[in-house]
């Protein structure tokens, strides 16, 4: 039986009928609107870096680990196989899986840790408002506008992938790029995003969860045995070894990784599906108006990620050795910080020149973490050595 691709479903994105973009642009005979997003974030000076921020390892720990690209890819992937078999718009879908880490510091979740904490008087740094900023803002490449230009739904989708972002809690405020952004477009903040956002965001979790697995093992910091009690993957490689009694480890690995992926989609689609019958949303923005979102993981499967995250927290996140590289990864970028902040002459030319009229700490220290975030690993370690280290040329 050949496989058949679903039909575009009528509560689908729609790029013949986006909402537009800030400035206004003739359409593309050869690409929609969705497509067009998904190929400016490809050739964007900040998806190219992802090549060298961590996941996880950093790069001299070993060439085979993934970094935040090869992450994004695999998001991207998931993202596509499941909006396709829900009859979503795949390149929404996929141009929001490949943004959703742009913002990223180097380092990972320390170098943001730490950019945030020497942020914190000047409103703070979280990655997701940075990713924002990088498509409305920091990407300049295109003679008629600064940042990348994107369509309403990505650009909603990207800031709305995890739900609603009003009303606020109690003692949060709205980022200034996201406050500002909305005199511009106004995102719906109130809303949920569309289901292609959804799909993106929890293709993320599929992704991350399953490659630090994937990692973790190829790293030696766990084994199969410390394994083989968590939820599914017992069942999956008690399946493989009477399937394949002799399979070499490093088959083990990606076969056991490639069936939990399999078990998670699976689930998710399902559920996805359930739900989506029970809404009978007629349109995207019926998707919106929705009091819960209508891509989500079963109950039973959220509990089993739940554990599987927690293992990787104990196993992986906080092993001595990924310890060690994040104690040294927070160092530098605190550093490399307060140096800025100190003797802001000492940026490249074109940074500094973007602060020499500036009187407000607040826009100082905006633009030099706008400068920390946007470097890689191998980037900020050699800067901080061109800093701090008296017999390396600056």
């Amino acid at each position: 039986m050949t496989y058949q691709i679903p039909p575009r479903a009528i509560y689908a994105s729609n790029p013949a009928a986006s909402r537009g973009r800030v400035h206004a642009e003739k359409s593309s005979a050869m690409k929609s609107e969705f497509q067009r997003d998904r190929d400016r974030i490809i050739h964007s000076a900040a998806f190219r870096k992802l090549r060298l921020k961590t996941q996880v390892f950093v790069s001299h720990m070993g060439d085979y680990f993934r970094t935040r690209l090869t992450h994004s890819l695999e998001v991207a992937q998931i993202a596509r196989a499941i909006a396709r078999a829900l009859g979503l718009d795949e390149d929404l879908a996929e141009a929001l899986a490949l943004a959703h880490d742009l913002g990223h510091t180097p380092f990972g979740h320390a170098g943001e840790e730490a950019l945030d904490e020497c942020m914190q008087p000047y409103g703070g740094f979280a990655h997701n408002d940075q990713t924002v900023r990088i498509l409305t803002q920091l990407e300049r490449r295109y003679a008629a506008f600064d940042g990348l230009n994107l369509t309403w739904e990505t650009l909603e989708g990207v800031v709305k992938h995890n739900g609603p972002i009003l009303p606020l809690r109690e003692g949060e405020k709205l980022s200034a790029t996201i406050t500002n952004f909305q005199n511009y477009m106004n995102l719906e903040l109130g809303t949920y995003a569309s289901a292609e956002a959804q799909v993106a965001s929890l293709a993320d979790d599929i992704a991350y969860n399953n490659h630090d697995i994937d990692d973790g093992l190829r790293a030696g910091l766990f084994t199969f045995d410390d394994i083989r009690d968590l939820p599914m993957m017992g069942e999956i490689l008690e399946q493989l070894q009477r399937e394949y009694p002799k399979l070499a480890k490093p088959r083990m690995v990606f076969e056991s990784v490639r069936r939990m992926i399999d078990v998670m989609v699976t689930d998710l689609i399902t559920e996805s599906q359930r739900r989506i019958a029970a809404l009978a949303p007629q349109s995207a923005d019926d998707v919106r108006r929705a009091k819960a979102p209508v891509i989500a993981f079963s109950a039973t499967m959220q509990q089993n990620i739940a554990a599987l995250r927690e293992f990787l927290m104990e196993r992986m996140y906080r092993h001595y050795s990924v310890n060690r590289m994040t104690s040294k990864a927070r160092q530098i970028v605190r550093d490399l910080f307060e140096k800025f902040m100190l003797e802001p002459e000492l940026m490249p030319t074109e940074w500094r020149d973007m602060i020499a009229d500036m009187t407000s700490l607040h826009s100082r220290a905006r633009i030099i973490a706008d400068y920390i975030a946007g470097m890689t690993d191998n980037y900020a370690e050699l800067e901080w050595q061109r800093l701090f280290e008296m017999r390396v040329r600056a």
